[in-house]
């Protein structure tokens, strides 16, 4: 099996079909245990269109085009402590609802016109959060150190939980 675990009933032919190049056909590692910290994005009904293993202390991005501009926007989370953790957004323009919050991190350039908002560290209430995925134009997508996987090419114009499932202790 592969560390990427797609399932969904209407969309498992296309997503496996899309993320064959992604896995790059040789051996990508052992499944995530069954209690190991996973990333998921589940559809409305709950069911689970996509698993990334998610160690702690590892990290992903929120990436999509601006709906206006068309540049790629980044929102960037880190597991620390079985928590999602908003660490960094990265942001190419002061266009339409983008700008930087006083008190909400520290606002460094990017050194292409753009900018970063650094050390935000916000938990996500819940370890999750709701999002109406974009058609292909604004094709939302997570990306990790391995892999860029279009969450629009699984559920365009849906909304889908983004979720960080952390096993709870076992009990001693």
């Amino acid at each position: 099996m592969n560390a990427l675990r797609l399932t969904s009933g209407r969309a498992l032919l296309p997503a496996l079909l899309l993320f064959a190049g992604l896995l790059g056909g040789g051996h990508a590692g052992p499944l995530a245990a069954e209690d190991a910290a996973v990333l998921e994005v589940l559809d409305d009904q709950g069911e689970r269109l996509l698993a990334i293993p998610m160690p702690e202390g590892t990290g992903w991005c929120l990436e999509w085009n601006h709906s206006v501009e068309g540049f790629a926007v980044l929102d960037c989370y880190r597991h620390r402590d079985g928590r999602m953790v908003l660490q960094r957004s990265h942001l190419p323009d002061f266009a339409a609802g983008l700008d930087h919050i006083p008190g909400r991190g520290r606002q460094v350039s990017d050194g292409k016109g753009g900018y970063w908002i650094e050390d935000i560290d916000e938990p996500v209430p819940g370890n999750a959060y709701r999002l109406r995925v974009g058609s292909m134009s604004v094709d939302h997508r997570l990306v990790t150190d391995s892999s860029r996987v279009s969450l629009s090419a699984l559920a365009a114009d849906r909304r889908v939980t983004v979720r960080l499932a952390v096993p709870s202790p076992s009990p001693d």
